[in-house]
């Protein structure tokens, strides 16, 4: 695909150069540059391999024979519609070819990245669990060496697809230095702003979701029976993707913006969660923004209780400044009664930051207006 998709730059840059000398009137004769185009681009068209059976397969038009055929148009007083439109293939091609290249690639790498990106969390955090704060002394283990070894495939898996927005220099600087505060930076700073780029390049918005192989109607003429399936199957993800789906979701809401990750080792649960911006609006045309932070609890096996909400709540610090205003912890569990009474009590005695807590139910009312998340995330057989 690395090689198709270079031999397809190479033909882009051959049409670039010819398409201004293509004529769109009546006119007579080449040039040699021209000639020397057309022969190159046969040349290129046969690097690029069929992706479903599709490939490029127009050549360059003879110039000197498309302004003679102008010219008859032009003395039939006749609209050249049908010519135009056969001179723009080659341009038209190359378009589908790139469109279908780069559908092909993220069909191909999207499972392989999520692996990746799973292996680079769980190793950064096991980093950050060991690192010595006051050490000057290069870090290179085989935790450090999985981190480098992935993210060198992810950039091999994604060519020059990818577009990239975050921090990649800064990634590779302190990848390259491996001091405990370069692998702090790589942990909070690098590696969630570059995430965001993967993630976004594995899988476009315009790819489809996957459906099963049935006619609709034919199945809805089979009158089915049974209710419909409104629950989350959560042991399809691991805590890693907890995360990930909540960054998703969060990313998906217009009341939120900035939607972040963050990581601490200091925080009691040495967890990571996620920031974000609020933006509330009124009637009166004033627009205002809280902090928010969301701690993600992937437990299935027990509820969360009120020890939780108070380490969750002394963990806050960590993040401020700026002020932190409202907590969310949401949980693909339940949260017991006194855990619920006790954030109550915190609310009720107007305290910061207010807590919100988001329950499994919650979560699923929430995904039920995502099914893209749904399918995504497997979160349903």
């Amino acid at each position: 695909m690395d090689r198709a998709a270079a031999n397809l730059a190479k033909l882009q840059a051959i049409w670039d150069r010819a398409e201004p000398m293509i004529p769109t009137g009546p006119q007579r004769g080449t040039t040699r540059e021209y000639e020397d185009l057309r022969r190159v681009w046969g040349t290129l068209v046969v690097g690029l391999p069929p992706i479903d059976g599709y490939t490029v397969t127009e050549q360059l038009p003879d110039i000197d024979a498309a302004g003679r055929t102008f010219t008859h148009y032009w003395e039939l007083s006749e609209p050249a519609f049908g010519l135009r439109n056969e001179l723009e293939k080659p341009g038209h091609e190359i378009d589908e070819y790139r469109f279908r290249l780069g559908r092909a690639r993220r069909k191909a790498i999207h499972d392989r990245l999520d692996v990746l990106i799973s292996t680079i969390s769980t190793s950064l955090s096991q980093i950050m669990e060991t690192i010595d704060e006051d050490s000057r002394e290069r870090i290179d283990d085989a935790r450090t060496g999985l981190v480098e070894a992935s993210i060198s495939e992810i950039e091999r898996l994604l060519g020059d697809t990818i577009n990239r927005k975050g921090r990649w220099s800064d990634l590779h600087r302190h990848l390259r230095f491996s001091q405990p505060h370069d692998w702090r930076d790589i942990a909070e700073f690098d590696w969630p702003s570059v995430r965001t780029d993967v993630e976004a390049a594995s899988l476009s918005e315009t790819d489809p979701l996957p459906v099963p192989s049935i006619d609709l109607g034919v199945a809805a003429s089979a009158k089915p029976v049974g209710g419909a399936s409104v629950g989350i199957d959560w042991s399809h993800l691991d805590d890693d993707g907890f995360e990930r789906l909540l960054f998703d979701l969060f990313g998906g809401f217009s009341s939120y913006q900035n939607v972040d990750w963050l990581m601490k080792t200091r925080a009691p649960d040495r967890g990571r969660d996620l920031a974000a911006e609020r933006v509330m609006r009124d009637e009166g045309g004033t627009t205002r923004t809280e902090r928010v932070i969301v701690q993600a609890k992937h437990w299935t096996s027990r509820s969360v209780a009120p020890a939780d909400i108070l380490n969750s709540l002394a963990a806050l610090p960590v993040w401020e400044p700026p002020v932190v205003r409202v907590l969310i912890i949401a949980t693909s569990g339940r949260f017991t009664a006194d855990a619920v009474t006790i954030s109550e009590r915190h609310n009720d005695a107007g305290k910061l930051p207010f807590i919100e807590l988001w329950a499994e139910s919650r979560l699923e009312t929430l995904l039920s207006q995502r099914p893209d998340l749904i399918a995504s995330y497997r979160l349903r057989d």
